[in-house]
C-alpha cells in the first residue's frame, strides 16, 4: 500500500511501523525520515492514522537497506528512488545506476583486501615480537 490513503476493506495483510521496525532493524525515525526524504512512497493508513506497510514496501526497504549498506549515499537513494517512481520507462538508467554502484562497490571491496592484509601482516609482525623475548621494534 502506497498510496498514503485509508486502507480499503479486504486489502492485502501490512504491517505496522513497530512490526516493519523488527524486521528491518530500522528505526521509527528513520521510517518517518525515509518517507520525508522520499526514499518510500507515502505509505497506506488505518483510519486512525497509523502507518501500515504492505508487502511490496517491506520488499523496497530491504533493498533500501541492501543499497545503504553498500555505501549508497542518500542522494543517490533518492535519485534511484524517483527513477523507480517513474515506472519501467526508468529500468535503463537504474540499470547504469546499479552497474556503476556496483563498480564503485568492487573498487572499494580491493582496496578493503589489501588494507586488511597490511593489518594482518602488521598483526603477526606484533606476534612474533611477543614470542621472541628481548625483541624491541617499536612499529
Amino acid at each position: 500500500m502506497t498510496s498514503g490513503q485509508p486502507l480499503p476493506r479486504g486489502a492485502e495483510p501490512t504491517l505496522t511501523i513497530a512490526q516493519v521496525v523488527e524486521r528491518t532493524g530500522l528505526s521509527h525515525d528513520t521510517l518517518r525520515y525515509y518517507e520525508k526524504a522520499g526514499l518510500i512512497e507515502r505509505v497506506g493508513r488505518t483510519t486512525g492514522n497509523q502507518r501500515r506497510y504492505a508487502a511490496a514496501d517491506l520488499a523496497w526497504l530491504e533493498f533500501l537497506i541492501r543499497l545503504r549498506g553498500t555505501g549508497m549515499s542518500i542522494t543517490d537513494m533518492q535519485r534511484f528512488a524517483g527513477l523507480r517512481s517513474r515506472g519501467d520507462g526508468s529500468v535503463p538508467d537504474r540499470l547504469a545506476m546499479l552497474r556503476e554502484h556496483r563498480a564503485d562497490l568492487a573498487d572499494r571491496m580491493r582496496a578493503l583486501r589489501r588494507n586488511a592484509a597490511a593489518l594482518d601482516d602488521k598483526i603477526h609482525h606484533y606476534e612474533r615480537l611477543l614470542a621472541e623475548p628481548g625483541s624491541d621494534d617499536p612499529t
